[in-house]
C-alpha cells in the first residue's frame, strides 16, 4: 500500500490510480424529464420557502458525532436530501421522514466509509470524513461529485485535517483518512475561506483534543447554522459567522433538536423571478438579512424591494437597468445566485459585467441563454451581458442546480415556449419548484 503522509503527495497520487466502481450495490437514479415553459406572464402572488438544502446536508452528516435520535424540522424535500439519507444509511444510521421533519437514528458504532454510487453524486458527502474521522477514528470516503463547476480542489480540507493529526492515504480513488494518536487541536489559517474546508474542520474539532482555532474561516448562514446546531449537542465553538472559529473540544456529545436555517437560493431565485417577469412577489419565512448583496443589486437593476423580519417582496422593471456585480464569499454576492442574475440582466437596457470569484468554470449555463437569444460572452472570470430585447424559447440545457433554475427563469420570460431539458437539477436543489413558481402565474409543467 502506497503510504501517503501529505496533501501534496495525496493529490500527485491521486492522478495516476484507477478509480473502480465502489462495491456498493443500492442504485440511485435520476428523474428523466424536462420542463415546459411559457413564457409572457409576470408573476404575482406569495410564496413561502423551506429551509437551505445546503445546511441541511451539513446537520444531517453532523449528526453522525453522536449515537442516538436527531430530530431536524424545516427538512426541504429534495433529491440531494434524499441522497444524503441514503448515504447515513450505507453508514448504518435510519432516517425517517414525516413532511419536513426529518429523524435520524445513529448507532453506538457507524460504518466508517461513505459509497461511490452516492458521494460522486454530492459535493456535500465530503464532509463525512471529518466527521467520521473524529466518532471513529477512521474515515473511508470517495471522492466527491456534484455539479461540474470546473476544478474544486480540496486541498484546505486535506491539510487542515492533517493539522489535527490525520493520516491519508489514496487507493483506487477512495480516500482513507486514520487518527493513530487521535485528532488533536490545532491553528488552522485556510487560504480562502472555503464553506465546506470550514465545516470539514469545524466538524473534527468538535471532538479532538484541546482547541483548535480557524483562521480566514468561512462566515455563511449555514455554517453559522451547523454551528448553532452542534452547540445544542454540547459542543464548545465560538466565533461562528466571524473570520475566526475556535473550537474546544468536548469527550462527547448527545442529539438535539433543530430547525434549519431558511434557504436564501430559493428566496433569491424567486426574487430574481419577478424581477425578470415584471412581476410582484413577496417571499416569506426568509431572512433577507442573508441576501443583503443580492437585494441590493436587484434594486440597483431598477427593481423595487420592501424588507421585514422574515419577509421580502420585490416588484420587477418593465426592463432591468445593466449592472456590474462580482461574486465572493458571504457577506458577497453568492455565486449559487449569479446564473439567475445573468439571466435577469440578459434582457437590461444596456452592457453589464459579472465577475465570478469563486467557481471559475461556472458557465456552461451561458450557451443555452445564448440559443434563446441573449448576447453573453465570457473573458476570463468576466461575463460581459449586452442586454436584448426579446429572448426567444427553444430547447435548452439545464447543465446544473442554479444554471436550470435561471433558464426557468429566462423562459418565463422568453417569447413562446423553452424546454429545459434536466428536470432533475432542480429537483436536487428545490422543494416543489414547479408547483410554488406555478401558483405565482407561470406556465410550467413537467414533460
Amino acid at each position: 500500500m502506497h503510504q501517503v503522509t501529505s496533501a501534496a503527495s495525496l493529490r500527485e497520487t491521486e492522478k495516476s490510480v484507477p478509480k473502480p466502481s465502489s462495491s456498493y450495490s443500492r442504485p440511485v437514479t435520476k428523474t428523466i424529464e424536462s420542463l415546459r415553459v411559457v413564457g409572457g406572464a409576470a408573476l404575482a402572488g406569495e410564496v413561502s420557502v423551506l429551509g437551505a438544502k445546503n445546511a441541511a446536508l451539513k446537520l444531517m452528516v453532523a449528526t453522525l458525532l453522536a449515537p442516538g435520535t436527531h430530530q431536524l424540522t424545516n427538512v426541504p424535500r429534495n433529491l440531494d436530501v434524499e441522497i444524503m439519507c441514503d448515504v447515513l444509511r450505507h453508514v448504518g444510521a435510519d432516517c425517517e421522514r414525516d413532511g419536513t421533519d426529518l429523524e435520524v437514528t445513529v448507532p453506538e458504532s457507524p460504518l466508517p466509509e461513505a459509497p461511490l454510487e452516492l458521494v460522486r453524486q454530492m459535493r456535500a458527502s465530503i464532509l463525512i470524513l471529518g466527521t467520521l474521522l473524529a466518532r471513529t477514528g477512521e474515515a473511508r470516503v470517495a471522492l466527491p461529485g456534484g455539479d461540474d463547476f470546473g476544478s474544486r480542489p480540496i486541498d484546505l480540507h486535506l491539510n487542515g485535517l492533517e493539522a489535527m493529526g490525520a493520516v491519508l492515504d489514496l487507493r483506487h480513488g477512495v480516500l482513507r483518512a486514520t487518527a493513530p494518536d487521535g485528532l488533536h487541536g490545532a491553528d488552522i489559517y485556510l487560504d480562502f475561506p472555503s464553506v465546506g474546508a470550514t465545516e470539514n474542520i469545524l466538524l473534527a474539532a468538535v471532538l479532538a483534543e484541546g482547541t483548535t482555532t480557524i483562521g480566514n474561516a468561512a462566515r455563511e448562514p449555514e455554517l453559522t447554522d451547523l454551528a448553532d446546531y452542534l452547540r445544542a449537542m454540547g459542543a464548545k465553538i465560538d466565533g461562528a459567522g466571524t473570520s475566526t472559529v475556535e473550537v474546544h473540544g468536548v469527550p462527547a456529545l448527545e442529539p438535539s433538536r433543530h430547525r434549519v436555517v431558511p434557504d436564501r437560493l430559493e428566496a433569491g431565485t424567486y426574487a430574481a423571478a419577478a424581477a425578470m417577469t415584471a412581476g410582484q412577489v413577496t417571499v416569506r419565512d426568509c431572512r433577507p438579512e442573508h441576501l443583503r448583496m443580492e437585494l441590493t443589486k436587484l434594486e440597483a437593476a431598477g427593481a423595487t424591494v420592501a424588507r421585514g423580519p422574515d419577509w421580502f417582496s420585490v416588484t420587477g422593471p418593465e426592463r432591468p437597468e445593466p449592472i456590474d456585480f462580482a461574486t465572493l464569499p458571504f457577506p458577497g454576492f453568492h455565486t449559487d445566485m449569479h446564473p439567475q442574475m445573468v439571466s435577469v440582466l440578459s434582457i437590461a437596457g444596456g452592457t453589464s459585467i459579472a465577475t465570478e470569484n469563486v467557481y471559475a468554470a461556472r458557465f456552461r449555463y451561458i450557451g443555452e441563454l445564448n440559443r434563446m437569444g441573449a448576447e453573453i460572452v465570457t473573458d476570463g472570470q468576466h461575463i460581459i451581458v449586452k442586454g436584448v430585447d426579446d429572448l426567444s424559447g427553444c430547447e435548452v440545457d439545464g447543465c446544473d442546480i442554479r444554471g436550470a433554475a435561471a433558464l426557468c427563469i429566462a423562459g418565463m420570460r422568453a417569447e413562446g415556449v423553452t424546454t429545459i431539458v434536466g428536470a432533475h437539477h432542480i429537483d436536487r436543489g428545490y422543494d416543489g419548484f414547479v408547483e410554488k413558481i406555478t401558483a405565482l402565474g407561470a406556465d410550467i409543467q413537467r414533460v
